[in-house]
């Protein structure tokens, strides 16, 4: 009966990664050069590990199959020891599996360096991006505004990335479009990302950092190009300025908040942050009862 427990498992995890894979917001429905190259390199490791594993499975149904009890002419040699050739299949396969996935790792290594910018005829787009408790805070410092939980980009446009994190270490990911890297205090890490077509897509922190973890996502909208000029102007005209008392009131804990923008933004506010030029936030606090402040400037 073990047999049968085992492919019956095996069938509904290869159900279960077909519907990942069909969902809208998995890695493998790519909305940029990013994604699109992360879904490959996993794709290409799964094809490489295909390569030990189906003959193998399938070995194991042949060899059931010659040994079995009816079979007369299947040789019964209670004195085997060694093969050769047995032992050269057993070894170099798996080796060969190991050299071919650490190719595809060297190399997607190298072309996905988060340092490492997109090559376009568009001018970058510069986002810096500071981790809060429990959001997301994106500074657009060409543009001088801000935006909570809403990440708002132009598509086709490749977009540097500076992140840090006011609190304890978070993870920035968009799915769709790729790489997630580290928001770590005191600390500035890079990213280069881009969406080839305009849409909605989901962001998230996939890290645990407290209690109010589950709420800590964010909007990603690719606009065509003017649009985003539109919304850079809309923004300018309504929502409070993010002066360094804005900015402490925002970095207390808060939880579900809603995206909002902010006006303006005071000059070198990200670099403050990163050096703690301007106090950090409290981080999430373990003690139970904990008073969980409302979302500064939210509606």
């Amino acid at each position: 009966m073990k047999a049968p427990k085992r492919f019956a498992g095996l069938f509904v995890l290869l159900i279960i990664a077909s519907a990942l894979a069909g969902c809208s917001e998995s890695i493998f429905d790519a909305h940029g050069p990013i994604g699109a190259a992360n879904s490959k390199i996993l794709l290409n490791a799964l094809a490489i590990m295909l390569v030990i594993v189906v003959p193998t499975i399938v070995g194991i149904f042949a060899f059931a199959w010659w040994f079995r009890a009816s079979n007369t002419r299947a040789r019964y040699q209670p004195g085997f020891v060694y093969s050769g050739r047995i032992e050269l299949i057993v070894w170099a396969i798996p080796l060969l599996v190991i050299l071919f996935l650490g190719g595809v790792i060297w190399i997607g290594a190298h072309m996905l360096d988060p340092f490492e910018p997109i090559e376009s005829q568009e001018k970058p787009l510069e986002v810096q991006v500071v981790s809060l408790d429990w959001k997301w805070l994106f500074i657009y410092p060409e543009a001088g505004v801000a935006s909570v939980n809403d990440l708002v980009l132009p598509a086709k446009v490749p977009v540097h990335f500076s992140l840090t994190s006011a609190s304890v270490m978070n993870m920035f990911f968009v799915p769709q479009l790729g790489s997630m890297v580290a928001t770590m205090n005191r600390m500035v890490t890079q990213l280069w990302l881009q969406a080839d077509q305009t849409g909605e897509l989901f962001g998230l922190s996939s890290q645990y950092s407290g209690g109010g973890f589950a709420g800590m996502k964010f909007t990603v909208r690719a606009l065509p190009p003017d649009q985003f000029q539109q919304w850079i102007t809309t923004a300018h005209q309504k929502g409070p300025a993010l002066d360094p008392a804005a900015y402490i009131a925002l970095s207390q804990p808060s939880q579900d908040v809603a995206p909002y923008t902010y006006s303006s933004v005071r000059p070198n506010l990200f670099d403050n942050v990163a050096t703690q030029k301007l106090p950090p936030g409290p981080g999430p606090q373990a003690q139970s009862g904990q008073t969980v402040h409302p979302a500064a400037g939210g509606h």
